[in-house]
């Protein structure tokens, strides 16, 4: 990678992509290696989290190492008016790695920039949650043999979701095709989409979510409408249960079709769908544990066999 860090997945070549992608198949083979004996990594998460910090935890524990920091920042310093800055310099005292959460765009860049210990970003603002990326072309290469070519569609919250933005940028060495499905109040943004224009690749934006887009997609990615993103609650009540999936809409679908959803969902996917072989995304949250050991591994040098 460009840098020791992670703090975005454009950072990643094609080729740091596939390494992690293979070494995280290592990990779902053996995922108890002791790699990181003698090793103290920090998890400061100052939003809330669920299967990040979890996963990110528990693949730490399975590698040996030792985890310290936090998961509500009204507890720490912050809540007395210590700066980022401060936090960061202070923790990189203790750990040999940053993990971090933060709800401002940009903060996880910021920190690698003022500390010599690696920085791994696990979600900033609505910005860049670049191991969700990784985790999720994981899932999408283990259901479909492949990356290459591949029609992906996108339902929901495009407008603030941080992992489709990621997940855009990941796919852009692969040829895929986008379709992007989303009310006009959450469309995915110009950045967005200049940035396939700028790659040549193919995308559909509709407001409809029909059938008919369902089946011609290998991917069908969902995503939550965020709540926590919307200063106008008016805007949040008008969109919240815009589109729903179901699972009679799967009935003509391909056979190879897999659902991912980064998770939690409230209403967007009916709980029918569970039982369907095309839901994916609880197997999803657990390639998470083997995509972020290999990224630990990645960020500290640490060569795995």
């Amino acid at each position: 990678m460009k840098s020791n860090s992670l703090v975005s997945i454009d950072q990643c070549t094609e080729e740091d992509i596939i390494r992690i992608l293979d070494n995280a198949a290592l990990f779902e083979a053996n995922p108890n290696r002791r790699l990181l004996e003698g090793k103290v990594v920090a998890t400061l998460f100052f939003e809330p989290s669920t299967r990040t910090r979890l996963s990110f935890e528990t693949a730490i524990n399975r590698l040996g190492g030792r985890v310290i920091g936090f998961q509500d920042a009204s507890t720490t310093s912050s809540s007395k008016g210590e700066t980022l800055k401060d936090t960061i310099l202070m923790v990189s005292n203790y750990a040999d790695l940053i993990i971090m959460r933060h709800y401002l765009e940009g903060a996880a860049r910021y920190a690698s920039e003022i500390t010599t210990i690696p920085i791994v970003n696990a979600g900033d603002g609505a910005n860049q949650h670049p191991s969700q990326t990784l985790l999720d072309l994981y899932s999408i290469r283990k259901t479909q043999g492949d990356l290459n070519n591949l029609t992906i569609t996108m339902v929901g919250d495009l407008k603030y979701g941080r992992t489709v933005h990621s997940l855009i940028v990941g796919m852009s060495h692969f040829n895929p095709t986008f379709h992007f499905i989303a009310p006009e109040e959450l469309r995915m943004p110009e950045e967005q989409k200049n940035f396939c224009d700028e790659h040549g690749i193919k995308y559909y934006e509709h407001t409809a979510f029909s059938e008919e887009i369902i089946n011609e997609s290998d991917i069908l990615y969902m995503t939550r409408v965020q709540r926590e993103r919307f200063t106008d609650l008016e805007e949040y009540e008008r969109v919240k249960n815009v589109y729903i999936l179901r699972n009679s809409m799967l009935d003509n679908s391909r056979d190879n079709l897999r659902i991912l959803h980064p998770l939690p969902r409230v209403n967007e996917i009916e709980y029918d769908v569970d039982d369907s072989p095309k839901a994916y995304y609880i197997q999803q949250a657990r390639n998470g544990l083997f995509t972020r050991e290999a990224i630990i591994c990645e960020v500290l040098g640490i060569t795995i066999n």
